[in-house]
């Protein structure tokens, strides 16, 4: 998903709400105009702030309405008349439930007039704020091609071609045709990432392709967050979508549901949870940082290299090694290679663990209140700032630093396609004592079965694992 098409799905439930209010705002004020209360008087007694209080939450049930309704779900483009349609539908549904209430207890607020001439407003607000949305996003997409789709075909058939002409013919789809690769050839397919960028693949004819490739195909587009689709075949698949585009039928390979609204209930998640942990965590983080300054001085706090979703990051955490072998931007380069030097002889030599990931047994480079800090995880509470900032979340696959990225295999990549975490899956089953493959394998169930719920789980499963002891 685009940023824009989040950005604009998003401000959408704020400018409904806003306009909701303000049809039942203007319905009141015309059923106590002269002109109406000449005709009929008015027979309720209602202040205005006890009005305002009931049409709060009536607007919060409307919206409610909307997104059962399907009127909050995120699109490159949307047709206006279309929208009009479904916004009329969603607002006479939650008028036929109102009016049932009113009919069923008498007390609530029955003017007729008001709730009529409410739903005629809301009507005519709610679509012509969203038709004024609509030309903004797409004046952004035409003119300014903000969250334009870049598309690469793969294929040579009739539908390859028809896809190419349609995507040409009407821009405002929000699509552009940035190449088309004849067959599965993966350097053509990169040097037009690489020059143009892609956003979304299509295998026009998967039953042409070999079964290897297309599924290389597949992994190269979920490591490089590429929206993955192909007409239907009779390949087979459990996590998939399937859609309708320009007449013709096609599956897209879904990695994970933290896309669209699933992106946009972690961030927030994340927000919250960042601010309530710095919050709780400012006392304990104080005393370690005084306790590292007088073990061993300065600096309290290392910019440690990571690699997450989008490339290299600086991860936070409170110094645990001694001076000279830490290693990160704040250093000289001279000094972060001989770090580095000296750490690799560390792992030839000392290591425990198997594969790109490391585990140095004895680890001579910790200082007295690193081993203690390390031990408890105490060291990784500024990593609340990174999930603050928005290059980690609270809960997603850990961060591994480049060394260890270079030496991954192809499915290892797997676990870069998403925000990198304080915690996950791995440490609530074994922290740094599993091996690498099962890190890979608890992390690829993750990505592929998120739920805010399953974050909930694992960070209250995360409180009681700091306590569990670890080999050495």
């Amino acid at each position: 998903m685009k940023k824009s098409e989040l950005f604009f799905s998003a401000l959408q439930i704020p400018v409904d709400y806003a306009m909701l209010v303000l049809a039942g705002v203007v319905a009141f004020l015309l059923r106590g105009s002269e002109s109406v209360t000449g005709l009929k008087p008015v027979l309720y007694d209602f202040s205005v702030r006890e009005y305002m209080q009931i049409m709060l939450i009536v607007a919060a049930f409307f919206v409610f309405v909307f997104a059962i309704e399907g009127l909050y779900l995120i699109k490159a483009t949307r047709k206006f008349t279309k929208s009009i349609y479904r916004v009329s539908r969603a607002i006479i549904i939650g008028l036929m439930i109102i009016i049932v209430g009113v009919f069923i207890n008498r007390d609530w607020y029955s003017s007729r007039f008001v709730i009529l001439a409410g739903g005629i407003f809301a009507i005519v607000f709610v679509s012509l704020a969203r038709i004024f949305l609509g030309y903004i996003q797409r004046y952004l997409l035409m003119k300014k091609g903000i969250g334009i789709h870049r598309l690469a075909l793969i294929g040579t058939n009739g539908v390859c071609k028809m896809f190419s002409d349609q995507v040409r013919r009407n821009k405002f789809l929000g699509y552009r045709v940035v190449g088309v690769v004849e067959n599965v050839d993966f350097d053509k397919i990169r040097e037009i990432k690489k020059s143009k960028g892609i956003d979304e693949l299509i295998a026009c004819s998967p039953g042409k392709i070999k079964e290897h490739d297309l599924h290389n195909l597949k992994e190269y587009c979920i490591y490089n967050r590429i929206a993955f689709k192909y007409v239907p075949t009779l390949i087979e698949t459990t996590n998939f979508d399937l859609q309708i585009f320009l007449g013709e039928p096609l599956i897209e390979i879904k990695n994970t549901p933290l896309e669209g609204w699933g992106k946009i209930i972690k961030r927030l998640f994340d927000l919250i949870g960042s601010l309530v942990g710095i919050f709780l965590f400012s006392p304990i983080m104080l005393i370690v940082a005084i306790a590292t300054w007088i073990d061993s001085g300065r600096p309290i706090i290392y910019f440690n290299p990571r690699v997450g979703h989008r490339g290299g990051f600086d991860l936070y955490k409170f110094r645990y090694m001694k001076t000279e072998y830490s290693h990160g931007k704040q250093f000289s380069e001279k000094h972060n290679k001989n770090a580095m030097e000296f750490l690799e002889k560390l792992i030839k030599k000392q290591s425990i663990k198997k594969g790109p990931i490391y585990k140095i047994k004895d680890d001579p480079r910790k200082t007295r209140v690193g081993r203690f800090i390390e031990k408890f995880s105490l060291d990784e509470l500024p990593q609340f700032f990174n999930v603050f900032q928005g290059n980690m979340s609270l809960v997603g696959p850990r961060p591994h630093q480049p060394i260890e990225v270079e030496k991954y295999r192809d499915h290892h990549r797997r676990v870069l396609t998403i925000k990198p975490g304080i915690t996950g899956m791995a440490q609530i089953s074994g922290r740094s004592d599993l091996d690498f493959e099962d890190e890979v394998r608890l992390d690829t169930y993750y990505i592929e079965n998120w739920s805010l719920w399953l974050d909930v789980i694992i960070i209250l499963k995360t409180i009681p694992s700091l306590f569990r002891k670890r080999k050495n």
